[in-house]
């Protein structure tokens, strides 16, 4: 029976070293909270590493033995492993890369190295669980490489991914020696997840410009799969910090607290140590409002909580430092007997004594520099069961993008941050009633238990197209029967499209020229059946490339015919080409415009070429013009088409598919079959009488009958017809 197996860096639970022996102590994050629901029902498992090193093989028995209690699997790391693999690669290479802090980016090549070998550790571990049929959820930035490693060990399992930390612009992407294996490593999942949209975009242009995998609609198409991009903003337990806000103890402990701080409007930041979080820089804000607003001193307090990671990092190490002294500095410079502006806490607190300081807190000050989503402003909002409290966010953080009823800050806005503080001091209870209803809304409708809902649906949706797509595809048993309608033909005729059919693409056309292996092929073929090459090339250079060959040929789209054997060519369609001055003139524009770009003139039709431009500067400039172009059509009667990365226009009743049915009329034919790889041959494959065969090159959605991967399968299936 199919399961799901949950991989994560670590477990949802700790294993801590306590007199002399391991216990476990469960996780309260919110992920753990979200996949409960998963890995506990039916033969569902979680698979990671427990969070300590355990060397005694007889130690590691009985917590393999405890953790399958819990429908846990171990992922045993070493000490040089939690080393080089977690604290170096992912937290001194990805973290600071993928957070912008590109300054502090390690480049350690025995790091890397790590990094790879315990992905491959995650991978035989998980391979000793799963099934093909299995699914297979995979978790953030430690472990990008696993989704490929697992496509190769299991290419039929369902295979999804999601980063939980922000990815950066492609600019960032590339500074990486390693970049294209990572990309690669992620592009082996079927889905892959994001919190934001911003994080998406960027992911799919890291894969065109460095992996050159094109993308339609979020979907990229690699391979023989398509792999499906997209964002689903991750939410939070609602009814748990509702309800726990609610609560008779949670209450008890916010009296208690507020006993000790008279009556006070009260700031709350609660992060972990990091650099990405901002904490220098909340700090200077806050000291900036108290300096410009001596009215407030007494009236304000912030409580602090930072919770301590990586404490014997020297960096970590120094921005405690830092934080330490400019508490010190601002306590000292403004403290009363009576009043303390920062109540700075080093130290992690139990969630219901967290649920009071969210209670009782009047404003969240949440100015992380960059954050995947943040979690804790969400938990705030959750929390504010009276309806007053006003939550100040960052920008930068991706639950900026849901809870716009915040006040947005740019953390780096020393002023507005100080300017907000004293804005949601002020703000009326109408204004936060409406601004926290507005924002609970959001957060109960998306909360974690959707968020894995909406994300395994989704899983869903896509193996779903994979499997409308396999179903179509050129595999040996559509080999042998294609071959074998062919044989039994007295009279087969074969309709074969040029560039990325019969060849691939080049970035110059002029070099897309037959070479030897194709000549030798069409020649074999031209001798047991009709052969039609069928193509948008120009008559002159379709014509020398094939002369001397046993083939019809179909040049400009279904413009011009040239039988075998006749030295003329003869016009399909008497065409005006008044409108080609104007239209030319456009694209010479866009041309100025776009580095890499050249317009090609054919008998009756314009094409604007970008496969030489930079890529995602090439799609920009052909949005533009393909509008600019769809306007002009309009009044000269001319269709635009787009095709794999050029831009043609000519009149629409000149196509593929017109010209085939010309080119049949008056003949029958016991075998036709039609081969092409972009949206002009769809016109070919619509055209094709009933019992025709048609084969698509490359796995978008079409019309044809068949999806075959490239060029060289294209010749490969040929070849078995000679």
């Amino acid at each position: 029976m199919a399961k799901t197996i949950i991989v994560s860096n670590r477990l949802p639970v700790s294993l801590r070293h306590k007199n002399g022996k391991f216990e476990f102590k469960p996780s309260a994050g919110g992920l753990a909270t979200g996949l409960g629901s998963i890995y506990k029902e039916g033969e569902n498992i979680w698979i990671g590493w427990p969070g300590n090193d355990v060397e005694d093989p007889e130690q590691r028995a009985e917590i393999i033995i405890e953790l399958h209690e819990l429908k846990m699997a171990p992922v045993f790391l070493t000490k040089e492993d939690i080393e080089q693999f977690y604290e170096g690669f992912s937290n001194e290479t990805l973290w600071p890369a993928f957070h912008y802090f590109t300054q502090n980016i390690n480049y350690d090549e025995n790091h890397w190295e790590a990094y790879v070998r315990v992905n491959q550790k995650f991978c035989d571990a998980i391979i000793k669980k799963a099934s093909p049929e299995d699914t297979i959820w995979v978790h953030d930035y430690q472990l990008l490489l696993l989704p490929q490693m697992l496509r190769e060990r299991l290419p039929g399992a369902t295979i999804a991914f999601f980063q939980h930390i922000p990815f950066p612009s492609y600019e960032v992407v590339r500074m990486l020696p390693w970049r294209q294996e990572i990309l690669s490593g992620m592009c082996g999942a079927d889905l892959i997840g994001f919190h934001t949209y911003d994080d998406m975009r960027h992911f799919l242009s890291a894969v065109g410009r460095i992996m050159g995998l094109s993308n339609e609609s979020g979907y990229i198409q690699a391979e023989n799969r398509l792999i499906n991009v997209d964002s689903f903003p991750m939410g939070i337990d609602y009814d748990k910090f509702a309800n726990s806000a609610k609560s008779k103890n949670t209450q008890r402990i916010a009296k208690k607290f507020l006993g000790q701080l008279d009556d006070q409007k009260l700031l709350l930041s609660i992060d972990r140590l990091d650099y990405s979080k901002g904490i220098p820089q909340r700090i200077k804000a806050f000291d900036r409002f108290l300096e410009e607003n001596p009215e407030y001193h007494e009236k304000v307090s912030m409580i602090m909580i930072v919770v301590p990671s990586r404490a014997k990092v020297k960096s970590y190490m120094e921005l405690k430092e830092e934080i330490d002294t400019l508490v010190g500095r601002i306590n000292s410079d403004y403290s009363t007997l009576n009043w303390l502006p920062i109540h700075y806490f080093y130290r992690s607190f139990p969630f219901e004594e967290l649920s009071a300081f969210y209670a009782m807190s009047d404003i969240a000050l949440v100015t992380p520099l960059r954050d995947g989503m943040n979690l804790v402003c969400k938990e705030f909002v959750a929390s504010k069961v009276d309806m007053k409290g006003t939550l100040i966010l960052s920008e930068m953080a991706g639950a900026s993008k849901e809870l716009q009823d915040a006040i947005l800050v740019n953390p780096n806005d020393n002023k507005g941050v100080a300017e907000a503080i004293k804005y949601a001091i002020t703000m009326d209870e109408k204004e936060q009633k409406l601004r926290i209803t507005s924002m609970q809304e959001t957060i109960q409708r998306y909360d974690i238990f959707q968020w894995v809902k909406v994300f395994m649906d989704r899983l869903d949706h896509v193996k779903q197209k994979q499997l409308d797509l396999q179903s179509k595809e050129v595999d040996a048993d559509v080999i042998r029967d294609l071959g074998g309608h062919f044989d039994k033909a007295k009279k087969p005729i074969l309709f074969l499209d040029y560039d990325g059919t019969l060849v691939g693409f080049k970035s110059k056309p002029e070099d897309a020229f037959p070479d030897e292996e194709l000549k030798t092929l069409i020649t074999k073929l031209s001798k047991k059946s009709q052969v039609v090459i069928i193509s948008g090339r120009d008559k002159e250079t379709l014509g020398s490339w094939f002369q001397g060959q046993n083939v019809d040929l179909i040049a400009e789209h279904g413009v011009w015919l040239k039988m075998n054997g006749n030295e003329d060519w003869d016009a399909y369609a008497e065409v005006d080409d008044h409108w080609k001055p104007d239209i030319k003139s456009v694209m010479a524009y866009y041309v100025q415009r776009t580095p890499g770009a050249f317009i090609e003139e054919k008998h009756h039709s314009l094409v604007w070429h970008y496969r030489k431009v930079e890529s995602g500067l090439g799609d920009l400039r052909m949005r533009e013009l393909f509008s600019h172009l769809k306007y002009m059509a309009r009044g000269h009667n001319l269709q635009v088409l787009e095709g794999n990365m050029v831009l043609e226009i000519k009149r629409p009743d000149i196509n593929k598919g017109r010209a085939a049915t010309s080119f049949m009329k008056g003949n029958t034919y016991d075998f036709i079959l039609a081969i092409g790889d972009d949206w002009t041959d769809e016109d070919t494959f619509q055209a094709m009488p009933e019992g025709a065969f048609s084969i698509r090159v490359g796995y978008s959605y079409t019309k044809a009958t068949y999806n075959i991967k490239n060029s060289k399968e294209v010749r490969y299936l040929l070849n078995k017809f000679t």
